[in-house]
Protein backbone atom coordinates (compact mmCIF):
# COMPACT_ATOMS: atom_id res chain seq x y z
CA UNK A 1 0.00 0.00 0.00
CA UNK A 2 2.79 2.71 1.13
CA UNK A 3 4.53 2.00 -2.78
CA UNK A 4 1.18 2.42 -3.96
CA UNK A 5 0.92 5.95 -2.30
CA UNK A 6 4.22 6.91 -2.84
CA UNK A 7 3.82 5.73 -6.80
CA UNK A 8 1.01 8.70 -6.99
CA UNK A 9 2.95 11.14 -5.16
CA UNK A 10 5.62 10.90 -7.50
CA UNK A 11 3.74 12.01 -10.24
CA UNK A 12 2.50 14.44 -8.07
CA UNK A 13 5.77 16.19 -7.78
CA UNK A 14 6.35 15.82 -11.70
CA UNK A 15 3.76 17.81 -12.17
CA UNK A 16 3.85 20.39 -9.62
CA UNK A 17 7.58 20.61 -10.89
CA UNK A 18 6.12 20.62 -14.93
CA UNK A 19 3.25 23.17 -14.29
CA UNK A 20 5.72 25.88 -12.49
CA UNK A 21 8.76 25.76 -15.13
CA UNK A 22 6.46 26.29 -17.76
CA UNK A 23 5.72 29.32 -16.94
CA UNK A 24 9.34 30.28 -18.31
CA UNK A 25 7.86 29.96 -21.41
CA UNK A 26 4.70 31.80 -21.18
CA UNK A 27 7.02 34.92 -19.73
CA UNK A 28 8.55 35.02 -23.45
CA UNK A 29 5.56 33.87 -25.15
CA UNK A 30 2.93 36.44 -23.63
CA UNK A 31 5.65 38.61 -24.07
CA UNK A 32 5.23 38.79 -27.47
CA UNK A 33 2.14 38.05 -28.16
CA UNK A 34 0.82 40.71 -26.40
CA UNK A 35 3.79 43.16 -26.95
CA UNK A 36 4.44 43.60 -22.94
CA UNK A 37 7.34 45.40 -21.30
CA UNK A 38 9.81 42.82 -18.98
CA UNK A 39 8.06 44.44 -16.23
CA UNK A 40 4.33 43.68 -17.83
CA UNK A 41 5.82 39.72 -18.41
CA UNK A 42 6.87 39.55 -15.04
CA UNK A 43 3.24 39.47 -13.69
CA UNK A 44 2.80 35.87 -14.96
CA UNK A 45 5.45 34.95 -11.85
CA UNK A 46 3.77 38.04 -9.67
CA UNK A 47 -0.02 36.34 -9.97
CA UNK A 48 1.59 32.36 -10.01
CA UNK A 49 4.00 33.04 -6.87
CA UNK A 50 1.73 35.23 -5.76
CA UNK A 51 -0.83 32.49 -4.63
CA UNK A 52 1.71 31.04 -2.26
CA UNK A 53 1.45 34.19 0.24
CA UNK A 54 -2.35 34.17 0.14
CA UNK A 55 -3.56 30.61 -0.20
CA UNK A 56 -0.51 28.59 1.64
CA UNK A 57 -2.15 29.33 5.18
CA UNK A 58 -5.68 28.96 4.20
CA UNK A 59 -4.84 25.64 2.27
CA UNK A 60 -3.22 24.01 5.23
CA UNK A 61 -6.21 24.53 7.23
CA UNK A 62 -8.63 22.93 4.73
CA UNK A 63 -5.76 20.07 4.27
CA UNK A 64 -6.10 20.00 8.71
CA UNK A 65 -10.11 19.74 8.01
CA UNK A 66 -10.41 17.41 5.18
CA UNK A 67 -7.01 15.67 5.54
CA UNK A 68 -4.30 14.81 2.90
CA UNK A 69 -6.27 12.63 0.57
CA UNK A 70 -9.00 14.78 -0.55
CA UNK A 71 -6.38 17.88 0.04
CA UNK A 72 -4.49 16.35 -3.23
CA UNK A 73 -7.65 15.26 -5.28
CA UNK A 74 -8.77 19.39 -4.55
CA UNK A 75 -5.35 20.39 -5.38
CA UNK A 76 -5.20 18.27 -9.03
CA UNK A 77 -9.17 19.80 -10.00
CA UNK A 78 -8.08 23.37 -8.99
CA UNK A 79 -4.95 23.17 -10.88
CA UNK A 80 -6.75 21.58 -13.78
CA UNK A 81 -9.54 24.63 -13.72
CA UNK A 82 -6.69 27.20 -13.93
CA UNK A 83 -5.37 25.27 -16.92
CA UNK A 84 -9.04 25.60 -18.69
CA UNK A 85 -9.37 28.89 -17.95
CA UNK A 86 -6.59 29.48 -20.86
CA UNK A 87 -8.88 29.01 -23.22
CA UNK A 88 -11.29 31.84 -22.82
CA UNK A 89 -8.06 34.31 -22.14
CA UNK A 90 -7.10 33.24 -25.36
CA UNK A 91 -10.67 33.77 -27.31
CA UNK A 92 -10.85 37.23 -25.61
CA UNK A 93 -7.24 37.92 -25.70
CA UNK A 94 -7.03 39.56 -23.03
CA UNK A 95 -3.45 39.18 -21.22
CA UNK A 96 -5.56 39.70 -17.16
CA UNK A 97 -7.40 36.39 -18.05
CA UNK A 98 -3.98 35.00 -18.66
CA UNK A 99 -3.09 36.05 -15.23
CA UNK A 100 -5.97 35.51 -13.33
CA UNK A 101 -5.58 31.74 -15.02
CA UNK A 102 -2.40 31.62 -13.66
CA UNK A 103 -3.60 32.51 -9.84
CA UNK A 104 -6.27 29.56 -9.60
CA UNK A 105 -3.82 27.06 -11.07
CA UNK A 106 -1.12 28.19 -8.26
CA UNK A 107 -3.97 28.15 -5.75
CA UNK A 108 -4.38 24.30 -6.85
CA UNK A 109 -0.30 23.70 -7.28
CA UNK A 110 -0.22 25.39 -3.30
CA UNK A 111 -3.32 22.67 -2.25
CA UNK A 112 -0.67 20.19 -3.57
CA UNK A 113 2.19 21.39 -1.68
CA UNK A 114 0.92 22.05 1.78
CA UNK A 115 -0.72 18.35 1.22
CA UNK A 116 2.28 16.10 -0.51
CA UNK A 117 4.92 17.72 1.42
CA UNK A 118 4.22 16.14 4.60
CA UNK A 119 2.64 13.49 3.68
CA UNK A 120 5.57 11.77 1.93
CA UNK A 121 7.29 12.31 5.48
CA UNK A 122 4.79 10.08 7.46
CA UNK A 123 3.66 7.76 4.69
CA UNK A 124 6.36 5.36 5.59
CA UNK A 125 8.81 4.77 8.24
CA UNK A 126 10.50 7.17 9.58
CA UNK A 127 14.10 6.09 9.19
CA UNK A 128 13.52 6.41 5.84
CA UNK A 129 11.61 9.53 5.60
CA UNK A 130 14.94 11.40 3.54
CA UNK A 131 15.54 8.81 1.34
CA UNK A 132 11.48 9.29 0.20
CA UNK A 133 11.81 13.49 0.06
CA UNK A 134 14.58 13.16 -1.59
CA UNK A 135 13.30 10.91 -4.46
CA UNK A 136 10.11 12.38 -5.14
CA UNK A 137 11.90 16.16 -4.83
CA UNK A 138 13.74 14.29 -7.99
CA UNK A 139 11.05 14.03 -9.87
CA UNK A 140 9.68 17.52 -9.20
CA UNK A 141 13.03 18.58 -11.00
CA UNK A 142 12.60 15.97 -13.52
CA UNK A 143 9.26 18.17 -14.40
CA UNK A 144 11.31 20.72 -14.49
CA UNK A 145 13.98 19.80 -16.60
CA UNK A 146 11.23 18.42 -19.47
CA UNK A 147 8.79 21.76 -18.87
CA UNK A 148 10.94 23.23 -20.98
CA UNK A 149 11.19 20.99 -24.37
CA UNK A 150 7.44 20.89 -24.18
CA UNK A 151 6.70 24.58 -24.04
CA UNK A 152 9.44 24.86 -26.90
CA UNK A 153 7.64 22.36 -28.86
CA UNK A 154 4.10 22.98 -28.15
CA UNK A 155 4.01 26.96 -27.42
CA UNK A 156 7.16 28.96 -28.91
CA UNK A 157 7.05 27.17 -32.16
CA UNK A 158 3.60 28.74 -32.66
CA UNK A 159 5.04 32.45 -32.45
CA UNK A 160 5.83 32.49 -36.13
CA UNK A 161 2.38 31.51 -37.49
CA UNK A 162 0.12 33.69 -35.48
CA UNK A 163 -0.30 36.80 -33.89
CA UNK A 164 -2.38 35.75 -31.39
CA UNK A 165 -2.17 32.99 -28.11
CA UNK A 166 -3.74 30.00 -29.44
CA UNK A 167 -0.46 28.20 -29.04
CA UNK A 168 -1.17 27.57 -25.67
CA UNK A 169 -4.72 26.47 -26.05
CA UNK A 170 -3.65 22.70 -26.69
CA UNK A 171 -0.87 22.05 -24.09
CA UNK A 172 -2.82 23.27 -21.23
CA UNK A 173 -6.05 21.23 -22.41
CA UNK A 174 -3.69 18.46 -22.49
CA UNK A 175 -2.44 18.92 -18.53
CA UNK A 176 -5.80 19.39 -17.29
CA UNK A 177 -7.16 16.12 -18.64
CA UNK A 178 -3.86 14.77 -17.35
CA UNK A 179 -4.49 16.36 -13.80
CA UNK A 180 -8.43 15.33 -13.99
CA UNK A 181 -7.66 11.74 -14.60
CA UNK A 182 -4.45 11.76 -12.02
CA UNK A 183 -7.20 13.13 -9.92
CA UNK A 184 -10.22 10.62 -10.25
CA UNK A 185 -7.82 8.30 -10.17
CA UNK A 186 -6.15 9.30 -6.47
CA UNK A 187 -10.11 9.70 -5.24
CA UNK A 188 -10.50 5.82 -5.92
CA UNK A 189 -7.44 5.11 -4.05
CA UNK A 190 -7.14 4.01 -0.69
CA UNK A 191 -4.32 5.69 0.96
CA UNK A 192 -2.84 4.95 4.02
CA UNK A 193 -4.55 6.91 6.77
CA UNK A 194 -2.13 9.01 8.88
CA UNK A 195 -3.23 9.58 12.33
CA UNK A 196 -4.04 13.39 13.65
CA UNK A 197 -0.64 14.87 15.15
CA UNK A 198 -0.86 16.07 18.51
CA UNK A 199 -1.57 20.46 18.77
CA UNK A 200 1.66 22.41 18.16
CA UNK A 201 2.62 24.78 21.40
CA UNK A 202 2.85 28.26 20.73
CA UNK A 203 0.84 30.85 18.93
CA UNK A 204 1.65 32.27 15.50
CA UNK A 205 3.06 35.31 16.96
CA UNK A 206 5.07 33.72 19.52
CA UNK A 207 6.69 31.14 16.39
CA UNK A 208 7.09 34.92 14.32
CA UNK A 209 9.35 35.96 17.50
CA UNK A 210 11.79 33.15 16.66
CA UNK A 211 14.95 35.03 14.85
CA UNK A 212 16.14 32.32 12.71
CA UNK A 213 12.81 31.32 11.20
CA UNK A 214 12.50 35.18 10.41
CA UNK A 215 16.20 34.97 8.31
CA UNK A 216 15.12 31.64 6.82
CA UNK A 217 11.93 33.30 5.36
CA UNK A 218 14.13 35.69 3.91
CA UNK A 219 16.05 33.09 3.09
CA UNK A 220 13.26 31.02 1.17
CA UNK A 221 12.18 35.26 0.00
CA UNK A 222 15.19 35.74 -1.81
CA UNK A 223 16.14 32.16 -3.18
CA UNK A 224 12.73 31.45 -5.04
CA UNK A 225 12.80 35.15 -6.39
CA UNK A 226 16.42 34.96 -7.51
CA UNK A 227 15.79 31.79 -9.29
CA UNK A 228 12.40 32.08 -10.81
CA UNK A 229 14.11 35.79 -11.84
CA UNK A 230 16.79 33.98 -13.75
CA UNK A 231 14.39 31.43 -15.14
CA UNK A 232 12.16 33.55 -16.32
CA UNK A 233 13.88 36.02 -18.60
CA UNK A 234 16.73 33.79 -19.63
CA UNK A 235 15.01 32.93 -22.96
CA UNK A 236 14.99 36.50 -23.73
CA UNK A 237 18.70 37.32 -22.10
CA UNK A 238 20.08 34.56 -24.18
CA UNK A 239 18.60 36.02 -27.75
CA UNK A 240 20.43 39.11 -26.65
CA UNK A 241 23.67 37.55 -26.30
CA UNK A 242 23.56 35.04 -29.50
CA UNK A 243 20.65 35.66 -31.66
CA UNK A 244 18.44 32.25 -32.34
CA UNK A 245 14.86 31.20 -32.30
CA UNK A 246 13.12 30.99 -29.27
CA UNK A 247 12.77 26.98 -29.52
CA UNK A 248 16.37 26.77 -29.38
CA UNK A 249 16.55 29.36 -26.77
CA UNK A 250 14.13 27.23 -24.61
CA UNK A 251 16.25 24.36 -24.78
CA UNK A 252 18.69 25.88 -22.58
CA UNK A 253 16.18 27.34 -19.99
CA UNK A 254 16.39 23.22 -19.41
CA UNK A 255 19.65 22.77 -19.00
CA UNK A 256 19.49 25.82 -16.18
CA UNK A 257 16.52 23.13 -14.22
CA UNK A 258 18.48 20.60 -15.05
CA UNK A 259 21.30 21.57 -13.69
CA UNK A 260 19.73 21.98 -10.33
CA UNK A 261 18.65 17.99 -10.84
CA UNK A 262 22.03 17.20 -10.72
CA UNK A 263 23.11 19.17 -8.28
CA UNK A 264 20.96 17.81 -5.99
CA UNK A 265 21.88 14.47 -6.21
CA UNK A 266 25.49 15.93 -5.50
CA UNK A 267 24.66 17.63 -2.93
CA UNK A 268 23.24 14.59 -0.79
CA UNK A 269 27.05 13.41 -0.57
CA UNK A 270 28.43 17.07 0.08
CA UNK A 271 25.22 17.69 2.88
CA UNK A 272 27.12 14.41 4.43
CA UNK A 273 30.03 15.22 5.09
CA UNK A 274 29.77 19.19 5.76
CA UNK A 275 27.35 21.55 7.46
CA UNK A 276 24.33 22.47 5.45
CA UNK A 277 24.92 26.36 6.31
CA UNK A 278 28.91 25.85 4.79
CA UNK A 279 27.55 24.07 1.98
CA UNK A 280 24.70 26.56 1.35
CA UNK A 281 27.01 29.46 1.39
CA UNK A 282 29.39 27.80 -1.10
CA UNK A 283 26.55 27.26 -3.26
CA UNK A 284 25.45 31.27 -3.33
CA UNK A 285 28.85 32.23 -3.66
CA UNK A 286 29.78 30.53 -6.50
CA UNK A 287 25.59 31.94 -7.99
CA UNK A 288 27.28 35.15 -7.30
CA UNK A 289 30.30 34.63 -9.07
CA UNK A 290 28.84 32.81 -12.05
CA UNK A 291 26.23 36.11 -12.44
CA UNK A 292 28.87 38.79 -12.32
CA UNK A 293 31.03 36.70 -15.10
CA UNK A 294 27.85 36.12 -17.00
CA UNK A 295 26.96 39.93 -17.03
CA UNK A 296 30.48 41.25 -18.02
CA UNK A 297 30.95 38.78 -20.91
CA UNK A 298 29.87 38.45 -24.27
CA UNK A 299 28.64 35.19 -26.33
CA UNK A 300 28.58 31.53 -24.74
CA UNK A 301 30.72 32.56 -21.65
CA UNK A 302 27.97 34.84 -20.68
CA UNK A 303 25.13 32.61 -21.88
CA UNK A 304 26.43 29.22 -19.82
CA UNK A 305 27.97 31.28 -16.76
CA UNK A 306 24.52 31.89 -16.18
CA UNK A 307 23.12 29.05 -16.81
CA UNK A 308 25.52 27.14 -14.56
CA UNK A 309 23.84 29.03 -11.74
CA UNK A 310 20.74 26.47 -12.25
CA UNK A 311 23.45 23.90 -10.17
CA UNK A 312 24.34 26.45 -7.56
CA UNK A 313 20.34 27.01 -6.48
CA UNK A 314 19.84 22.35 -6.66
CA UNK A 315 20.33 22.56 -2.20
CA UNK A 316 19.54 25.97 -1.46
CA UNK A 317 15.34 25.35 -0.66
CA UNK A 318 16.13 22.14 1.39
CA UNK A 319 18.70 23.49 3.35
CA UNK A 320 17.46 27.22 3.73
CA UNK A 321 13.97 25.13 4.69
CA UNK A 322 15.79 23.08 7.31
CA UNK A 323 17.78 25.47 9.02
CA UNK A 324 15.04 27.71 9.08
CA UNK A 325 13.09 25.48 11.47
CA UNK A 326 15.72 24.55 12.94
CA UNK A 327 14.83 23.93 16.86
CA UNK A 328 11.47 24.60 16.38
CA UNK A 329 10.29 21.14 16.85
CA UNK A 330 7.15 21.99 19.09
CA UNK A 331 5.78 24.58 16.32
CA UNK A 332 7.15 22.82 13.01
CA UNK A 333 4.03 22.79 11.48
CA UNK A 334 3.27 26.39 12.00
CA UNK A 335 6.87 27.15 10.80
CA UNK A 336 6.76 25.27 7.85
CA UNK A 337 4.04 27.22 6.84
CA UNK A 338 5.27 30.70 7.06
CA UNK A 339 7.93 29.37 5.36
CA UNK A 340 6.01 28.13 2.59
CA UNK A 341 4.66 31.41 2.45
CA UNK A 342 7.70 33.50 2.29
CA UNK A 343 7.96 31.36 -1.61
CA UNK A 344 5.93 34.92 -2.42
CA UNK A 345 9.22 35.93 -2.97
CA UNK A 346 8.93 34.28 -6.60
CA UNK A 347 6.41 36.74 -7.04
CA UNK A 348 8.61 40.32 -6.02
CA UNK A 349 12.10 39.72 -7.09
CA UNK A 350 10.94 38.62 -11.07
CA UNK A 351 8.73 41.51 -11.05
CA UNK A 352 11.09 44.02 -9.35
CA UNK A 353 13.85 42.42 -11.97
CA UNK A 354 11.29 42.81 -14.96
CA UNK A 355 11.28 46.76 -13.79
CA UNK A 356 15.06 46.76 -13.69
CA UNK A 357 15.56 45.54 -17.46
CA UNK A 358 13.14 47.93 -18.80
CA UNK A 359 15.11 51.17 -17.21
CA UNK A 360 18.84 49.68 -17.23
CA UNK A 361 18.55 46.76 -19.34
CA UNK A 362 18.24 42.78 -18.72
CA UNK A 363 22.01 42.58 -17.87
CA UNK A 364 22.60 44.44 -15.17
CA UNK A 365 18.97 43.43 -14.29
CA UNK A 366 20.17 40.59 -12.97
CA UNK A 367 22.27 42.51 -9.81
CA UNK A 368 19.43 41.83 -8.11
CA UNK A 369 19.40 38.38 -8.35
CA UNK A 370 22.89 38.68 -7.18
CA UNK A 371 22.30 40.71 -4.23
CA UNK A 372 19.35 37.71 -3.42
CA UNK A 373 22.40 35.17 -3.37
CA UNK A 374 24.26 37.46 -1.20
CA UNK A 375 21.83 37.47 1.63
CA UNK A 376 21.70 33.60 1.47
CA UNK A 377 25.71 33.24 2.05
CA UNK A 378 25.28 35.13 5.06
CA UNK A 379 22.55 33.21 5.80
CA UNK A 380 24.44 29.71 5.62
CA UNK A 381 27.80 31.17 7.30
CA UNK A 382 25.34 32.47 10.15
CA UNK A 383 24.15 28.68 10.42
CA UNK A 384 27.01 27.07 10.13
Amino acid sequence: MYKKALSSLTILFFMMGFITCLNDILVPYLKEIFDLTYGQAALVQFCFFGAYGITSIPASKLIEKFGYQKGMVTGFVVTALGCLLFYPAVVFHTYNLFLFALFILASGVVLLQVAANPYVSVIGPEETASSRLTMVQAFNSFGTFLAPFFGSYFILSKLDVTTNAQGVIYPYLIIAATLVTIAVVLARMSLPAIQTSKKESGTWSSVLKEPNLILGMIGIFTYVGAEVSIGSFLVNYVMELHPMAETQAANLVAIYWGGAMAGRFLGILTLKHFSPGKVLSVHSILAIILILISINSRGDVAIYSMILVGFCNSIMFPTIFTLGIKGLDSSAQKASGLLATAILGGAIIPLLTGQMADSVGLRMAFILPALCYGYIAIFGLRSR
